[in-house]
């Protein structure tokens, strides 16, 4: 029977102490922290990473699609699915598809793969959502950035699907129109009342009737929720006890949007053993709800960050005054630098293995591996003596670096590394997530796919160097 395959999930290094917001504008805010994503990450980035996390151990080449669910795409008219697939070294002929707009984009994407891998065919789905929240309002207090990812197949499935039911339903809530920055929404009484759990509920009691199942045959269940204890009115409603419901960790990360839910379904997998069950819940515009049965085959997943790997590890040291910079909420002096030039689109065409598959090439004479590719080899001057070689996944060891408080960045110090991998190469890149008095000469490092710049609209993607997590 189909289902999941494989899950991996991202949470950004950096926190904020919403004690922070209560300092500014007083009033109550919720406990805790929310993930805040860097000034050079996005909804793409974190939906990058969350698949290569979910991508351990497997062959990205036998995945057939690439699923990208957000609600806060980098563009409003061009898709980015095929930038996912290009990081997974994919081929062309990979099917992509972007859902967007919906809280259920992610549910969306879920049973469509599903629907595929019924078929036959393998389903990258990767879920993120940075969402922007204006000053002192509820959204800025609530909204925290994440990202999901799951495979979806017939074969070595760890949980698989039991039954699914959806419900949809026009009714406007939360909305964010084209001219809007910020998020807007109804009076939350109203909404809560008349749509989430009456929605929600009806799923739930439906796909358990589909199954046959009752609240006690369940291990847990996954609720979407606006705040923390949204998800127990549900599971009231559904008969379920307190400790069956799985955290949203929005006390922790804030509500990650669309993929606050999936995020949660990870970090119940996480925990699983085989034969438990699953009960998944979403909501927006109506209710995704879908029934999971562990198999024996997660007992060899290999292990991946998730939730659980990311969520204890971050900085907590963010001002609120940078986290207006970061969500480019507030107006900044212009740098003292020339205007940045827009990048060229033929290059970034021709050269796509280079900047999202992290590709070099390697002498085919003397084996010396190069980055970037090179039609003279650095060793032996062999000319067009050379094959293709990626150097994403081998092991990299800061050889020198510097640390610049003088380069304009939204995070100062600008940290510059010289980067030498196993088996040869070298990569001269930007370092990001990093404590500047922690950075060492041998130190390993890893890659994360981040955003350089934006100009004229267009976002400039590219590799920079990250400590392991």
């Amino acid at each position: 029977m189909a289902g999941i395959v494989s899950f991996g999930a991202y949470i950004p290094y950096n926190r904020l102490d919403r004690k922070l917001i209560r300092q500014e504008y007083g009033g109550a805010v919720p406990k805790g922290e929310k993930a805040v994503a860097n000034f050079d990450e996005d909804s793409l980035t974190m939906a990058v990473a969350a698949a290569l996390d979910c991508a351990q151990g497997f062959d990205s080449s036998t995945l057939d699609r690439v699923y990208y669910a957000t609600t806060s795409p980098p563009y409003e008219e061009k898709g980015s699915s095929a930038v996912i697939a290009g990081t997974l070294d994919m081929g062309k002929d990979v099917k992509t598809m972007d859902v967007v707009g919906s809280l259920r984009s992610g549910s969306s994407s879920m049973i469509a793969a599903l629907d595929a891998a019924e078929k036959g065919e393998r389903v990258m789905v990767a879920i993120s959502d940075k969402r922007r929240g204006a000053a002192n309002g509820q959204f800025e207090n609530i909204l925290g950035d994440g990202a999901a990812a799951f495979i979806f197949g017939n074969t070595d499935v760890i949980a698989e699907v039991l039954g699914v039911h959806s419900i949809s339903v026009e009714f406007t809530d939360t909305w964010r129109s084209e001219n809007f920055r910020y998020l807007r929404n109804w009076e939350e009484r109203f909404c809560t009342t008349q749509a989430y759990t009456p929605f929600t509920t009806e799923a739930g009691l439906k796909v358990m009737e589909k199954t046959g199942l009752k609240p006690a045959d369940f291990a847990k269940v996954v609720v979407y929720g606006f705040k923390e204890r949204d998800g127990q009115k549900v599971i009231r409603k559904l008969g379920f006890s307190p400790e069956q419901l799985q955290s949203n960790f929005i006390d922790q990360i804030g509500n990650t949007g669309a993929a606050c839910a999936p995020m949660a379904l990870v970090a119940a997998l996480e925990e699983a053993q085989p034969q438990d069950k699953i009960l998944f819940i979403n909501y927006g515009e109506g209710s995704d709800a879908i029934v999971f049965q562990v198999t024996d085959a997660i007992l060899k997943l290999s292990p991946r960050r998730g939730v659980r790997g990311h969520i204890n590890t971050k900085k907590s040291e963010m001002t609120y005054g940078k986290y207006l910079i970061w969500k480019e909420m507030i107006e900044t002096e212009p740098l003292r630098r020339p205007p940045l030039v827009r990048p060229s689109l033929p290059d970034r065409y021709r050269n796509q293995k280079k900047i999202l598959g992290f590709y070099g090439s390697k002498c085919t004479e003397c084996g010396t591996p190069q980055f970037p590719a090179s039609r003279v080899c650095i060793h032996c001057k062999a000319i067009d003596k050379y094959e293709e070689y990626r150097f994403y996944g081998k092991k990299g060891i800061i050889a020198t670096y510097t640390v610049d408080y003088l380069a304009a960045t939204p995070d100062p110090p600008t940290i510059m590394a010289v980067v030498d991998y196993e088996g040869g190469g070298r990569f001269v890149c930007l370092m990001t997530d990093c404590d500047p008095d922690k950075v060492r000469v041998g130190m390993e490092v890893e890659l994360s796919f981040r955003k350089l710049f934006t100009q004229d609209g267009l976002v400039t993607y590219f590799w920079k160097a990250i400590p392991p997590r």
